[in-house]
């Protein structure tokens, strides 16, 4: 009955609670009892809330028990990426000089969750401040993909996406500068969503106004995602974009009612004809497939404008070095060899250089508002092909189809940074297996600030394919 638990999606485990069904002790054990078991085979998390998630859950079941009025997510476990501060529970960053933080407050969206009585069960690995498509540290080493431990598990939310996708939490907290939840769910075969800039607040970001950074949900489901998202969003002051935004009901607007009739989809492979491994094509084909039998008009777009690799690495490398220059000086001995990397090549962008890319932003955000005047979503596939294996090198060569490539970002993953740049939401689905039996991810795109109906588009996709009872072959 235990593992069972694991399983579930946190709408059914609310219902259960509800019932009195189970309690959120039983839960709340079985997710920490899994996690113990998978820790040593995956490495998703660098800190584990037993204690603390066990005497929460206890306090949960009193409250059930009361009969009193329940959060949307009381008793369900939820981890969180360890880039994003919570109060009294060790944030490392990913990195050494940090592996004894301990924050004395909650970021908005752990505050909002655990005020509707969601229960923190973990830290989930990342690389070093989140900065690379692949999850490792030498704080903590490599985190597996679930399907296979020869793979990477993606990034820079590896361990949130693992975590989900291997049973032990259904909810994750995790963060997308560039595509960070997005291509590990796709690595992993979850639902990875990097909303609307402002919906769900930020509220340790640096810069908020030019902000491409988002606090996202990471879960089995589209259905629980919803729920996430019912719980973290709505404005707060920290968050410049985030304020006079009205409320949205993600949970009733997002459900699969209706079709797609009169909905218009334009899709791309890929962007001047990068190279796109022919199991991603034939799982994409399929999913478009499915999306017009749903009622859609199906239309390919132009490639033309969205090389944007070049533009989003001037502004990030440029906020890192701003950021993290002093801790380099002083810790570079601690730090990995990719991150100072990085670093480096931050001293090569000029102040013009960064305006610059700042003007192609605004360009790219008002092609995509062109696009989407004349369509309803842009589909493409989320990543190039699967995930890479474990030993890959940020800065090394990528293989696709036999061929080899010498960008990873701009190879693997050239569909997710643009919309962190445009603040479009953007959400990576399941959408189909490779030959070697590890995930595919399909991303659909949504109108600026139309959240609720992409994951209403998102669930009746889900729904059209039976991908959601299929789980990886894991020893524990």
């Amino acid at each position: 009955m235990s593992d069972e638990l694991c399983f579930l999606p946190a709408t059914e485990l609310r219902a259960r609670i509800v019932r009195r069904d189970v309690s959120p002790v039983e839960i709340t054990r079985a997710v920490l009892a899994r996690a113990e078991r998978m820790q040593p085979e995956l490495n998703c998390f660098i800190t584990l809330c037993g204690d603390e998630a066990m005497a929460e859950a206890r306090n949960a079941e009193r409250e059930v028990v009361a009969g009193g009025r329940l959060g949307l997510l009381h008793g369900i476990p939820f981890t969180v990426k360890d880039l994003v501060n919570t109060k009294g529970v060790r944030t490392t960053f990913g990195a050494v000089p940090y592996k004894d933080n301990v924050p004395d407050h909650d970021a908005v969206a752990v505050a909002r969750m655990r005020a509707e009585g969601a229960i923190l069960v973990g830290k989930t690995t990342t690389p070093e401040f989140g900065t690379k498509c692949l999850t490792d540290s030498p704080l903590f080493g490599r985190t597996r993909n679930a399907w296979s431990g020869a793979r990477s598990s993606g990034g820079s939310s590896g361990g949130a996406a693992v975590a989900v996708a291997s049973g032990i939490a259904p909810l994750a907290i995790a963060t997308d500068g560039g595509g960070s939840t997005r291509i590990p769910a796709a690595c992993n075969g979850v639902v990875g969503l990097k909303q609307s800039n402002g919906v769900i607040p930020h509220s340790q970001v640096q810069d908020a106004f030019g902000n491409q950074t988002y606090v996202t949900p990471t879960t089995r489901t589209v259905a629980d995602t919803a729920l996430m998202m019912q719980a973290m969003s709505g404005e707060d002051a920290s968050d410049p974009w985030s304020i006079g935004l009205p409320p949205s009901n993600f949970v009733e607007g997002s459900a699969p009612n209706g079709d797609l009739r009169g909905r218009r989809i334009a899709f791309c492979l890929a962007p001047l004809g990068r190279p796109v491994a022919a199991d991603v094509v034939a799982a994409f084909k399929v999913a478009l497939a499915r999306l017009e039998a749903l009622g859609a008009e199906v239309e390919e777009m132009s490639a033309d404008g969205f090389e944007v690799e070049p533009i989003w690495r001037a502004i990030n490398h440029t906020a890192w070095r701003a950021r993290f220059e002093k801790l380099a000086a002083d810790h570079g001995d601690v730090l990995s060899e990719t991150f100072m990397k990085q670093l480096a090549l931050a001293t090569k962008v000029s102040g013009v250089d960064y305006q610059r890319a700042m003007f192609d932003r605004t360009a790219l955000f008002r092609r995509v508002q062109t696009l989407l005047q004349r369509v309803d979503i842009l589909a493409m596939p989320t990543i190039t092909r699967t995930a890479l294996p474990i030993d890959q090198d940020l800065f090394g060569t990528i293989e696709i189809d036999g061929r080899v490539f010498s960008d990873v970002r701009p190879s693997w993953f050239p569909w997710t940074m643009p919309f962190n740049m445009t603040g479009h939401p953007a959400v990576s689905l399941p959408c189909g297996f490779d030959a070697d039996g590890l995930p595919i991810g399909i991303q659909l795109v949504g109108q600026f600030r139309g959240d609720v109906e992409l994951l209403r588009i998102s669930a009746l996709f889900e729904a059209s394919q039976d991908l959601l009872g299929r789980w990886p072959n894991l020893a524990g």
